[in-house]
């Protein structure tokens, strides 16, 4: 049970960056960004070539900088071209594909068993001692969801908000939609970057395949932790991402370590778990409609 905790601590963290930038693009903006998908795999791809070539650390910032270009794509077919959001995604997560294997050296894998990561480097200072994964995912994670929350009470960070709630009225404030969607989806991909980067750079490996299902897990994550928590203000979405996060992969982990279904059978569990996530506040209304409908026939009753 320690095993699957500090495992699901791991990767919960890893990813909780996806449902990070999900949080940025799909509530923050009201944007259904399609680019997660291989912008996940840009990141990783990055930072594991940065790494093979000796500079894992470099690798970091330079899949942020993919994937804020990536993201800048994005908004460029949407607000420029009129390309709607969902099919603006698609057509650079398309893109991506070829995109990714030019980095990864026209491979469609990539590996790092006898290269340094960010990950080996920090062991080897002894700080952390066995638990060095954990501490260097939770401080990445926890320190980008602080800077997001920071960047987003900034005036551009308000404009932001404010063009997800109402681009009309952000528009006739004299502040430009245009720009400041492209700055929002630059964010949210640099933060799929990132996550992308850390996970290539932790598994010492990337698959041009391992991005696929990226976007519907972080939105599981997100849902969850909203689901948890609430999402009353910035702060405790950005909390709940990661709590919703860790209790995906605790899921997750807990199905694949006991052996409740085989192990082919992962994919019909997470596609599950999914669809209770997103279907979650569907339920938790209709739940609550059943108690009031039972409270008012009662009441009928007794009157």
């Amino acid at each position: 049970m320690l095993y699957i905790t500090q495992t699901a601590l791991v990767l919960g963290f890893q990813y909780a960056l996806v449902a990070m930038a999900l949080f940025l693009s799909y509530r923050i903006l009201d944007i259904a960004d399609l680019t997660t998908d291989g912008c996940f795999v840009l990141g990783a791809a990055v930072s594991v070539t940065a790494a093979a070539a000796g500079r894992p650390i470099l690798g970091i910032p330079l899949a942020m900088l993919a994937g804020a270009c990536a993201g800048g794509v994005t908004a460029f077919l949407q607000t420029r071209l009129g390309v709607p959001s969902i099919l603006a995604g698609i057509i650079t997560n398309t893109g991506l594909y070829t995109v990714n294997l030019m980095v990864m050296g026209w491979k469609s894998n990539a590996s790092l068993l006898r290269e340094d990561t960010v990950f080996t480097l920090l062991r080897e200072t002894g700080i952390g001692g066995g638990q060095y994964e954990l501490l260097l995912s939770a401080v990445i994670t926890i320190l980008a969801g602080v800077l997001l929350v920071l960047f987003l009470g900034t005036r551009l960070g308000l404009s932001i908000r404010a063009t997800g709630d109402n681009r009309d009225m952000v528009r006739a404030s004299s502040i430009n939609p245009t720009f400041t969607v492209t700055v929002g989806l630059c964010v949210a991909n640099a933060l799929t970057a990132l996550s992308g980067a850390v996970v290539g750079q932790a598994q010492k490996t990337i698959d041009i395949n391992s991005g696929t299902g990226i976007v519907v897990i972080g939105l599981a994550c997100l849902i969850i932790g909203e689901t948890v928590l609430g999402r009353r203000s910035v702060v405790k979405g950005a909390v709940a991402v990661v709590v919703g996060s860790v209790i995906y992969r605790f899921i997750y982990a807990v199905v694949f370590y006991t052996k409740i279904v085989p192990v082919d059978g992962l994919k019909l569990v997470t596609a599950v778990v999914v669809a209770l996530a997103i279907a979650m506040p569907a339920i938790r209304q209709w739940a609550a409609f059943q108690r009031r409908k039972r409270a008012a026939a009662a009441g009928r009753r007794e009157g």
